[in-house]
């Protein structure tokens, strides 16, 4: 099977260092501090808004495939996560919002679809210490 490789440097203190995020493929440099892991600041990435991206990402693929597999291709699969960090802190929560379309799939096989696919891709397997994992899926 694949495998993806990543690293991190991290230099100075947690408030007043700075890092950077890079991926083994080169398609991926980004920097982060603690301002905009934990203050929202603008200027970097932080880990969680990895963690939604690499989910939002493996859902779709995995849902593209179960609705491929039961006949009805999709034409599109949107999805965004929201990824929640609670105290200690901790990945509390992550929110996919998702909006396909896929001609010809009734509501019913969809919703099957999206909830086999969020239990079930491999990225929602690896995060199965998150608390919640929400999915609102809409099917156009």
């Amino acid at each position: 099977m694949a495998t993806a490789k990543a690293q991190a440097r991290w230099t100075g203190t947690l408030k007043e260092g700075a890092g950077t995020m890079s991926g083994a493929s080169g398609h991926l440099k980004a920097p982060f501090t603690f301002a905009t892991r934990f203050e929202g600041a603008a200027g970097g990435t932080n880990p969680e808004e990895l963690i939604g991206a690499a989910q939002a990402g493996c859902f779709s693929m995995f849902l593209a495939a179960q609705l491929t597999n039961a006949g009805h291709p999709p034409t599109s699969i949107d999805t965004s996560a929201t990824v929640h960090l609670g105290a200690g802190p901790t990945v509390t929560k992550i929110e996919l919002e998702t909006v396909a379309v896929v001609p010809g799939a009734s509501k019913a096989l969809f919703d099957e679809k999206v909830e086999f696919s969020k239990k079930n891709c491999p990225i929602s397997k690896a995060l199965a210490a998150v608390p919640e994992l929400a999915v609102a899926a809409t099917l156009k």
